[in-house]
């Protein structure tokens, strides 16, 4: 019988949380943590690819946010979002910062308001799966015959769809499993899990979504839609700036061609991008 061999685990070092009192730069650590552990995961899978030999497993964490309030704040009832009811240690992980920097800004800022107190930021003990952190990136090496010769699954940590679920938003979760409360209604990894399907059913990155979205079942308002995009290009006071069509192909020039795909997605989808997706 062969033994059963421990793995080492390699991770970046992991600095320690930071009391922040100003939204942008609590916003601006986040994504200097995420940048770290998807860099991490993305410089040691293209070693491995390249034939690098290791006997370690590679594991890059999450990035999150933590709040703690010691007492019931005097809140405006109105208020749906930007605080929370009780006093408590609250903590959420946190993906794609450099996506969501202005929500993530905003409900930041309010906490702060509501209840005058600063956040913690740091890593958390999530780790981040090497699909997610992987997607959409043009610095990833992938062996030419499309194979590899060893199970991702030993080496870095991957999706688990066990524990990605929406137990927080429907009432079934109350606490993380350190004791804090959720601060968001998703985890990290089932917002990466929808990021994902976004991606794969509509060829186009989350980035390029709006903040608006028309849905339709037929082609032709399709094309009327990319005709109107064609003339607000045209158009120097629209502001609009590209149209992205499925394969993530971006057009700026309103004359341009978009090249036709040998295979739609489920969802084609198509965008008129104004800057901070207005």
């Amino acid at each position: 019988m062969t033994p059963n061999k421990t793995l080492s685990i390699l991770t970046p070092t992991l600095p320690e949380h930071r009391f922040l009192t100003d939204p942008d730069k609590a916003v601006a650590y986040l994504e200097e943590l995420y940048a770290t552990s998807t860099k991490f995961l993305i410089d040691a899978f293209n070693r491995v690819v390249s034939g690098e030999k290791t006997s370690a497993r590679y594991r890059a964490f999450y990035p999150e946010i933590r709040f703690v309030t010691s007492r019931y704040d005097q809140i405006d009832s109105r208020l749906s979002y930007g605080h929370v009811s009780e006093p408590g240690s609250y903590a959420s992980t946190v993906t794609r910062p450099d996506l969501f920097r202005h929500y993530l800004r905003q409900q930041i800022s309010l906490l702060m308001q509501n209840h005058g107190v600063p956040v913690s930021i740091g890593p958390s003990m999530t780790p981040i799966p090497l699909h997610f952190a992987m997607a959409g990136r043009g610095d990833v090496s992938l062996p030419e015959n499309g194979e590899l010769s060893l199970s991702l699954r030993d080496m870095f940590d991957v999706p688990d769809l066990a524990t990605t679920n929406d137990d927080i938003v429907n009432g079934g979760r109350a606490q993380n499993e350190d004791g804090t409360r959720p601060l968001a209604l998703f985890t990290a990894q089932r917002i990466d899990y929808s990021l994902a399907r976004l991606a794969h059913y509509t060829a186009t990155d989350p980035e390029h979504f709006q903040n608006h979205i028309l849905f339709t079942n037929y082609q032709f308002y399709v094309d009327e839609f990319e005709a109107f995009a064609r003339e607000q290009l045209r158009d120097p006071d629209s502001g609009y700036t590209s149209f992205v069509a499925p394969g993530n192909f971006k057009l700026t020039d309103p004359d341009g061609a978009i090249p036709a795909q040998p295979r739609l997605p489920q969802m084609p989808t198509y965008h008129l991008k104004r800057p901070r997706g207005a």
